[in-house]
């Protein structure tokens, strides 16, 4: 199966966040058809799974303005000009958690909804953690929740801790640390 041909792109809207597209394809049997979509674009993004020497995952409660409510997740951001992914990572940590690490790794890149979008989150495990704070950027600092990743099955059952993403990221962790939740 090939990639389509581009026929053409038009920019529908651009926002502060968000650029969305329509894009005229061609496929290889000859039918055409029009996609919309939201190109990626700016900053490489990361979400870190925090383990602490008690084995606990570092959760933040925060507000998703997505769904209008207060949402269990994990420290996440974009990359700043100059950054590697794991001073983002590290940074984001500080800000969002008021915890440093001293061993920061990549898991993996995350597509999110390749359908539609062009964006990814990569996933970093941080480890060594030490208490270190610096200012963060959201309206309120989120609540900081210690999950024991004994007991990852259970939270992954709150109604209040749906993020694709995370949860995905838990499950990466997970393997990666020879961990299945049952």
């Amino acid at each position: 199966m090939r990639v389509p041909e581009i026929i053409t792109t038009k920019m529908l809207a651009t926002t502060r966040l968000f650029r969305i597209e329509e894009v005229h394809l061609r496929f290889s049997n000859g039918v055409e058809r029009i996609y919309e979509r939201m190109p990626g674009f700016g900053r490489p993004a990361v979400m870190v799974v925090a383990v602490n020497d008690a084995d606990e995952v570092m959760l933040i409660r925060e507000y998703a303005a997505g769904f209008h409510e207060n949402q269990l997740t994990l420290p996440k951001g974009a990359a700043e000009r100059g950054e590697t992914l794991e001073q983002a990572a590290d940074r984001e940590l500080k800000e969002e958690v008021g915890l440093g690490a001293r061993r920061i790794e990549w898991l993996k890149s995350l597509n999110l909804s390749p359908g539609h979008m062009g964006f990814t989150i990569n996933i970093m495990l941080a480890r060594d953690l030490y208490p270190e704070r610096l200012p963060a950027d959201e309206p309120e600092p989120p609540e900081v929740v210690p999950w024991p990743l004994a007991r990852i099955a259970e939270l992954i059952e709150r109604p209040d801790f749906a993020e694709a993403r995370a949860l995905a990221a838990l499950y990466l962790v997970s393997l990666h640390l020879g961990r299945i939740p049952t």
